[in-house]
């Protein structure tokens, strides 16, 4: 059989190199809106609406940036969007729980009950607008933080994925902790959570995203301009100035990035977690 000399190496295949061609390609078609809206974000206005465009600015500037935080209130946006985002963290621990309570015990109606988070799946956001907003309108929470975020604490596509992943745990490991006097919280906190790293990741980051991303039930729920979230300032900015390309890729800017951050930190999380709980 023939053999590879130590020093040599394996030239690549022909396949090998035109497919990483093409990927390479296809990655920088799929980059380059988002590598246009980075360079323009920090470009004049005289260069953003230039013909022929630039993608590369001649003399950049991060002025927009300081306009979005100095005039157009964009730092109070950011305030109430990472608390909104803050308090939507605090019900991955109900949803954790939720999905803990169906995996490991039985109850009466158990399997009725998780139908019923199901079947909450399959109803669009914008159906349980109107009676959420009565709800929460009946608590007095309009015009609050609190109330924007209430109906994004619990979702049942969270619940499920809890519950798929936490099936998996081996249900010795939890009695000998119960065996061992550890109560059920104990158990939760100290074991079940700390198995369940991956599937907390990914729900992390599709917390983030929704949390981050929210602008339609704030837009209802504030009728305080104060109150409102980074998604509808950007929404905004047609109507409180004149059309600036480069002020609107800064504000776009700030709204993509943080999310590329969060996504890129837990990756690897997202993708274990995602093929441990059952999603092929």
């Amino acid at each position: 059989m023939p053999t590879t000399e130590p020093g040599r190496r394996r030239r690549p295949r022909a396949s090998t190199v035109i497919v990483g061609a093409l990927l390479t390609v296809g990655a920088l078609v799929t980059a380059f809106p988002f590598l246009w809206m980075l360079f323009a974000s920090v470009k004049p206005r005289g260069e953003s609406v230039a013909y022929p465009p630039h993608l590369i600015p001649s003399e950049p500037t991060f002025e927009f940036f300081a306009q979005l935080f100095n005039e157009l209130d964009f730092g109070r946006y950011l305030v109430n969007t990472l608390a909104i985002v803050a308090i939507c963290m605090l019900g991955l621990l109900l949803m954790a729980a939720a999905g803990y309570g169906f995996a490991k015990f039985t109850f009466p109606g158990r399997d009725a009950l998780f139908f019923l988070v199901l079947a909450t799946m399959m109803i669009p956001g914008q159906v349980t607008m109107i009676p959420s907003f009565l709800i929460i309108n009946g608590l007095n929470l309009t015009n609050t933080l609190i109330g924007i975020s209430l109906p994004m604490l619990v979702s049942g596509f969270a619940v499920f994925l809890f519950r798929q992943f936490m099936a998996t745990i081996p249900t010795e490991v939890l009695e000998a902790a119960r065996m061992d006097g550890a109560g059920e919280w104990r158990i939760f906190f100290s074991i079940v959570l700390p198995m369940s790293g991956p599937i907390l990741a990914v729900q992390v980051v599709l917390t983030f995203i929704a949390g981050w991303n929210s602008f339609l039930w704030p837009l209802i729920i504030a009728n305080d301009q104060k109150l409102y979230t980074l998604s509808v300032g950007v929404s905004l900015l047609n109507q409180q100035i004149a059309t600036n390309p480069s002020l609107q890729m800064a504000a776009s800017t700030l709204m993509v990035v943080p999310i590329l951050i969060v996504f890129v930190v837990f990756q690897r999380y997202v993708v274990q977690g995602f093929t441990l709980s059952g999603l092929k």
